[in-house]
């Protein structure tokens, strides 16, 4: 009887197993974006004396929220992600441009190592087609529990001096995340630019049944067909101007 016990104890938990295995294959997971749109009074380069200047800015304080926050989805398979806004259900006051496009999408073929993203900059619709970008990460010690998934910490630059902390989750083994960061032995559930003065994090992880999951992934995009070169050759030119209001947008539109 033992024998049997043990036998059926052995099965209960490879089955479990495999299950665990399977499910974390595909799923959607919703982030909170996170932005303190506050920052951008700080890169404003106005005209006016000084003391004009601060009353400006504390009436757009007093205003404006500091914190703005933004849901986003992601639908994972082991080989393929797709990210893009949700409908924002809670109307909120957002500085000048700084509200997400809810047209933008990220679709990272991760088995084939491709990336396609339409993406709203100004007054025109890109369509970015190309490699997914090689990211040099350093993985750190540090952990952090996200959406009850235990995290990794890992470390890199993008822009050749921004740095972006992002923590994945080997249980979950796709190389993608927010934005078009990836390259991680496991999908990313926390993301912070401090210099952008944002963060994402996962809120929920639901797992689904492979079928569903690439199902929820047909979508057509669209677009003026660029590269990652040629995108920021376009934004140099148009912000070259800007000071260092062009750095941020342009960190920001090559995240």
């Amino acid at each position: 009887m033992k024998k049997y016990i043990l036998i059926i104890g052995f099965l209960t938990v490879n089955v479990i197993a495999i299950a665990q295995a399977t499910f974390l294959q595909a799923g959607r997971v919703v982030y909170e974006r996170r932005f303190n749109q506050h920052s951008l009074l700080e890169m404003w380069e106005g005209d006016d004396d000084e003391q004009d200047e601060n009353v400006w800015k504390k009436e757009m304080q007093k205003n404006f929220p500091r914190f703005v926050t933004t849901q986003y989805e992601l639908i994972f398979t082991p080989d393929k992600t797709i990210y893009r806004a949700l409908e924002d259900a809670t109307p909120q006051k957002y500085m000048w441009d700084s509200k997400p496009s809810e047209n933008d999408i990220a679709i990272q073929e991760v088995a084939k190592g491709t990336i396609s993203i339409q993406r709203d900059v100004f007054e025109k619709t890109y369509l970015l087609q190309d490699s997914i970008r090689h990211l040099k990460w350093r993985i750190t010690d540090e952990t952090r529990t996200i959406a009850g998934f235990e995290c990794r910490k890992a470390v890199t630059k993008i822009c050749d001096s921004v740095v972006v902390v992002a923590f994945y989750c080997d249980e979950i083994p796709v190389s993608s995340g927010p934005e078009t960061m990836g390259q991680l032995p496991g999908l990313i559930l926390g993301l912070a630019v401090p210099r952008l003065h944002t963060t994402w994090f996962a809120t929920s992880v639901q797992l689904q049944p492979l079928a569903q999951a690439t199902a929820a992934m047909q979508v057509k995009q669209k677009g003026s067909k660029v590269t990652w070169v040629k995108l920021q050759a376009d934004l140099k030119k148009a912000i070259s101007d800007w000071g260092k209001a062009g750095n941020i947008t342009m960190w920001r539109l090559l995240l």
